[in-house]
């Protein structure tokens, strides 16, 4: 495929246009209550400057799971990569324009097969295919730091990729609130459809802290 410069500078930009945190983040320490149904589970959280993280004091394994599974998932749209190091080897082309206005980018190169909608100077969707699942996401709402945007409302889509037959859909919406010099989440809520039932997971983070960065001796 025959790279298409205006396609990959409409992307980079879009793509540069991402909140992500700096270099320097040290990481931050927070209270948790998650609700899952009619249960409630509180721990803590420890996300440390070179992004791992800690959960503590939630005996349940599979709601510790699904709380450092999420944070693993935000984390990742947060760490800084530059363009090139992510898609520098990839080739970049138009495809169609929809309805809303949001441009097609067509992507060789990527492992995992991903192709991106761009509208105005945000990534509305992503398209991967990962073995048996494909799936898609489209973003609804975003908020403007002043250093990028953040996405808090959007859906995503599982399918079979061979059948292309239903899988999961959900639903998430985010708050952000800024901390020191630092946007952090504060609340995220996931509404999951799946086999013709619907469950709502709540993740309310309170009492956030920024770690103080470690002194050079």
């Amino acid at each position: 495929m025959t790279e298409q410069p205006e396609a990959r500078a409409l992307f980079q930009s879009a793509y540069e246009n991402r909140y992500t945190w700096a270099e320097d983040f040290p990481g931050f320490t927070t209270d948790v209550a998650v609700k899952k149904g009619e249960e409630t589970y509180t721990g803590k959280v420890r996300v440390n400057s070179d992004l791992t993280v800690e959960v503590t004091e939630i005996a349940d394994e599979k709601v510790k799971e699904s709380l450092y599974t999420q944070l693993r998932d935000v984390i990742t749209h947060r760490k800084r990569n530059t363009f090139e190091k992510s898609h520098g080897k990839n080739s970049f082309r138009f495809g169609e324009t929809d309805a809303s206005g949001s441009t097609e980018i067509l992507v060789t190169g990527d492992a995992m097969g991903s192709n991106y909608k761009v509208r105005g100077q945000e990534i509305s969707q992503v398209s991967r295919v990962m073995g048996r699942m494909a799936f898609t996401i489209d973003h609804k709402a975003s908020l403007d730091t002043g250093s990028g945007y953040v996405s808090t409302n959007y859906d995503a889509v599982f399918r079979n990729s061979q059948t292309g037959d239903l899988m999961r859909e959900m639903q998430f919406e985010d708050t952000y609130e800024k901390v020191g010099d630092y946007y952090l989440m504060t609340r995220q809520v996931i509404h999951i459809h799946e086999q013709g039932k619907v469950t709502t997971t709540e993740f309310d983070f309170s009492n956030i802290k920024l770690l103080q960065p470690a002194i050079a001796q």
